[in-house]
């Protein structure tokens, strides 16, 4: 009989169209991948071994880091892990579902009232990541009809979830109010939101939210913050941008926070009135169908933000470290672009030099990251350098001495 040999024969013949077309698309893949290379923008990941303040064991070389975003040094507080070893031998690991199953715990809920109670707000509520919240905030309260207005440098989370929501998307000038308010006057119908970062997390200058707030007022619109990088660092008591302007929770909406920058965990949450708390339980995506925090995650993260509120003196370290490096940097002529923040990117120009200058600085023992386009315009890339309230001067002046025979 010939079907057997004729569907065998059909088979390896699909087989091999099939294989051909995976071989076409893994051509095409390295072709891509070897054009990052050549551009100079090609992304690699180091593996952290060891990590004791502000030094990291990496690939077997001790580097003084100058890139986490562990501004006030609590990621590895002894209260904090004590609190999440306590939490985990609760609990267990894993939070074992999302939110609206079984998997919001006592630490959750608690986790929320604190942050509520910190920033102001009715109410909050948590999300696994800073990107789900973004996300989740913006496409679960805007749709179809609607109109995003987005500060041109905002991080990427903030973007897509402006360009999933569905709505119009229109992006205005870094921090131009004036040419926000002209976008604006086009608008016609539908809810309207205005959408920013506190503290911008490439550059380290802070967004006009005061102007931005009584625009959104003015036009009835809805006002989102991001302040990942502002919270616990900015403010009387640390709670961020918001606080050190003075502004409440009618004035800004929609306030966005994360854990894993100042506050040392990990996770976000967004706080605001309980209408709008109860909105996004019923309609954020990102925050109904994914797994909850491990509780003991929410556990360390209340203890961090109570150290937060009775060690002030770890933002007071943290702002005058800030002073004495830009100080220094102005005194050596160094291309440090405007930040009053623990984000101070050093300007270099071309993608080539700020990796060569990153390689240089990794060679000397210091770990600073070079930030290339897409995430930066181009022409703009630079050494971002971070600084937290466990270095000290003198780990400052090492830094200094190393910038300062680069010649940028």
């Amino acid at each position: 009989m010939i079907w057997p040999y004729l569907i065998v024969w059909v088979c390896v013949r699909q087989d091999l169209v099939t294989r051909n077309k995976m071989s076409l698309v893994e051509n095409q893949l390295r072709r891509d991948l070897d054009a990052l290379k050549a551009a100079d923008l090609y992304r690699s990941r180091r593996v952290v071994e060891t990590v004791q303040g502000c030094y990291v064991q990496v690939e077997g070389r001790k580097l003084l880091n100058f890139c986490s975003n562990d501004y006030l040094g609590l990621a590895r507080h002894p209260d904090v892990i004590t609190r999440f070893k306590l939490a985990a031998d609760q609990y267990g690991v894993g939070s074992g579902s999302a939110h609206l199953v079984c998997g919001h715990s006592s630490e959750h809920h608690a986790l929320e009232e604190e942050l509520a109670e910190f920033t102001g707000r009715d109410k909050a509520l948590l999300f696994s990541t800073g990107y789900m919240a973004n996300v989740g905030v913006i496409a679960g309260l805007m749709s179809k009809g609607d109109v995003i207005y987005e500060d041109k440098l905002n991080h990427a989370s903030l973007l897509d979830g402006g360009l999933l929501s569905g709505a119009r998307f229109s992006r205005y000038l870094h921090n131009d109010v004036t040419n926000l308010s002209l976008k604006m006057q086009k608008h016609q119908s539908g809810q309207s939101m205005i959408v920013t970062d506190g503290v911008f997390s490439m550059d380290g200058d802070v967004a006009k939210i005061a102007e931005l707030s009584c625009i959104a007022q003015q036009e009835s619109a809805y006002l989102m913050v991001d302040d990942a990088h502002g919270l616990g660092v900015l403010g009387e008591t640390g709670a961020g941008i918001v606080e050190q302007l003075q502004l409440n929770q009618k004035q800004v909406p929609l306030l966005v926070g994360t854990f894993g920058k100042a506050l040392g965990t990990s996770g976000a949450f967004v706080a605001g009135s309980n209408e709008l708390i109860e909105t996004l339980i019923q309609k954020a995506r990102t925050y109904i169908y994914t797994t909850a925090l491990p509780p003991a995650v929410a556990a360390a993260t209340r203890c961090s933000l109570s150290l937060l509120q009775t060690e002030a003196w770890r933002r007071v370290q943290l702002a005058e470290l800030i002073a004495y490096f830009k100080q220094a940097s102005e005194q050596l002529n160094l291309p440090l672009m405007p930040s009053d923040t623990a984000i101070q990117p050093l300007l270099v120009g071309s993608s080539q030099q700020a990796l060569a200058a990153s390689e240089s600085l990794f060679e000397q023992g210091l770990w600073v990251g070079a930030i290339r386009p897409p995430t930066v315009p181009q022409g703009s890339a630079r050494l971002r350098i971070t600084l937290s309230a466990e270095h000290t001067k003198t780990e400052i002046d090492q830094l200094l001495s190393a910038l300062e025979c680069l010649s940028l």
